[in-house]
Parts: C-alpha cells; sequence; structure tokens
C-alpha cells in the first residue's frame, strides 16, 4: 500500500485551511510563527470555524517539526524480530502469523540487526519455489532469508518528524529502525506512524485494534499505561501536558519519582490518576478523572 496520494491529500487540505486564515506559506519566508498559526487555529476552532478534527489535523501537521521520531517510535520490547538462527519454515510461520508485514532480522543477538524481511518478497520467493512443484514435495528449508531480506535503514532518534517523512518519501520506503548516539537500537518508526501524528488512528481490514480507553459512568477513563498523551488529549479534548513524557504511564512515573503500585493515588495538573494495574516495573493500567476547577 502506498502512501505518496494519502500524505498529498493531507498536504493539499492543509493548504486549503490555510488559505482561508490567509496564511501564506513559503520555505524562505516564515510569515507566522508556528505557535501564532496554532494560536489561530484554536481560536477559530472555539469560535465554530473549524472544527475538532480539522484542528487535530492542523496542528498535528504544524507541530511535526517539534517533535522527535523517539517520541513516537515502538519501543525495541514491542519489536517483533527474526534470528538467522531460526529455520526457513520458522520464519515463515512467524511470518504469516505476525500483523507486521516487516519484521528484523539479527543475527547473535538483537542489537545486531542485519536485514529487514518484508512478507510480499518472502511470499513471491516462495511462490518461485513452488512453481512445478506441489505443495507435499515443496522443500520450505532450501529459502534463504538473507537473499530475501532488504538492507536496514537506520535513523538518529533525534531526528524530527517532519524531516522523517521528507526521508521516507524521497527514499520510497516506510519502515526504520531508530538508533541512539551510540548506535544502540532504540527502536522503529513507520511513515503510518507519523501520519497518525497528524490524522489520528489508521487502520487496515488486518489491523487488530486494542482500545487503549474505556470510559466509566462517573466521569472517568481507565487507559493503557502505554497510551500516549497525544492521543488522550486528542481524543478527550483534554490538555494534559507532555513535555516530560511521552505516554501516561510514563507521566505519572515522571511525577511520582517512583515506579508507584497498584492502589496509589496521584493528583496534578487538574486531574487524578489512580494505578490499577502494574506488570513487574510496567504500569499497564491507570485510572484518570479530569478533576473539576
Amino acid at each position: 500500500f502506498s502512501f505518496t496520494p494519502f500524505v498529498r491529500a493531507i498536504r493539499f487540505f492543509v493548504k486549503i485551511i490555510f488559505s482561508i486564515f490567509r496564511i501564506k506559506s513559503t520555505d524562505k519566508i516564515k510569515i507566522m510563527a508556528t505557535e501564532e498559526i496554532a494560536g489561530a487555529i484554536s481560536l477559530h476552532h472555539s469560535e465554530g470555524a473549524v472544527q475538532k478534527e480539522e484542528r487535530d489535523i492542523l496542528l498535528g501537521a504544524l507541530d511535526l517539526g517539534n517533535r522527535e521520531v523517539e517520541e513516537i517510535m515502538l519501543h525495541r520490547s514491542q519489536i517483533e524480530m527474526i534470528s538467522t538462527k531460526n529455520t526457513p519454515a520458522e520464519i515463515f510461520e512467524k511470518c504469516l502469523k505476525s500483523p507486521y508485514t516487516r519484521l528484523p532480522i539479527f543475527e547473535d543477538n538483537p542489537e545486531n540487526v542485519i536485514g529487514v524481511v518484508h512478507a510480499k518478497d518472502l511470499l513471491r520467493s516462495f511462490g518461485k519455489k513452488i512453481s512445478g512443484q506441489t505443495i507435499n514435495k515443496l522443500d520450505v528449508n532450501s529459502l534463504n532469508i538473507i537473499d530475501v531480506a532488504m538492507e536496514p535503514y537506520f535513523v538518529p532518534e533525534t531526528t524530527t518528524l517532519d524531516e522523517q517523512m521528507k526521508q521516507f518519501l524521497k527514499r520510497k520506503s516506510h519502515f526504520a529502525l531508530v538508533v541512539d548516539e551510540y548506535g544502540a537500537l532504540r527502536g522503529l518508526i513507520t511513515l503510518e506512524d507519523i501520519l497518525e501524528e497528524i490524522v489520528g488512528q489508521i487502520s487496515d481490514e488486518h489491523d487488530v485494534i486494542e482500545p487503549q480507553l474505556k470510559e466509566l459512568k462517573d466521569q472517568s477513563i481507565i487507559v493503557e499505561g502505554n497510551m500516549t498523551i497525544r492521543d488522550l488529549n486528542r481524543y478527550r479534548d483534554w490538555n494534559i501536558p507532555d513535555e516530560e513524557a511521552n505516554t501516561v504511564a510514563g507521566l505519572v512515573i515522571h511525577e511520582a519519582q517512583s515506579i508507584p503500585s497498584e492502589g496509589q493515588i496521584f493528583i496534578f495538573d487538574g486531574f487524578r490518576y489512580e494505578i490499577i494495574k502494574r506488570k513487574g516495573n510496567r504500569i499497564t493500567k491507570i485510572k484518570i478523572k479530569k478533576l473539576s476547577n
């Protein structure tokens, strides 16, 4: 699936809205600072001239230059990977069962990523071996996964989202591995991740959508600890600060200066946070309620 037409559509939409506000965009001259444009958009939203969805898209697009890939990447602990020690049959089975189309391949240890296999390339290579043979006689283990893999694309964790989106489009790629200043693997990022920062969740028929938020009758909500503060703010139209942490769990840990236990309650920035579930050192469920002024 190509995101290029989708990206063009977003850019066109942003230009249309900017023209309504009579905001001119140029690479050489910035007529208005990003903060001023964001303020104008928020003002028009409060006056009813701009819908919430339009406001979120515009503010999301404006904010790409201020945010880094480290903020939205999939953390390395959540990455599905393939070892070169896996047999081709095991690799094929893992690719079929995975919800992801691209899986990194490592040698010896997960830090040493030597390639990325695309499910479509794997199936194409597998299909060539099927030609002229019956499934029963097919030797899956004759497949060399390294021959099928693509060269890995690494990016620094400090790359801004707008720059990374430009690089994805320039390279005609959708997938990059994120490393820190020492070259250690931090996570991965996709073009879809960046686009979702603008338009919200993008899903297809193969995505398994796990709800990160549950609303309760007392006006409180229960969220997954790994839900980003940005997504929560967008969904509830709140303004929880995200300067110190990317996720809700990270924010609570930052404020508590420790890893809280189940049942602990914290109140800050006008919200009440209750730890519902903790697994090991991870806060997995948090109950949040906005306090009345």
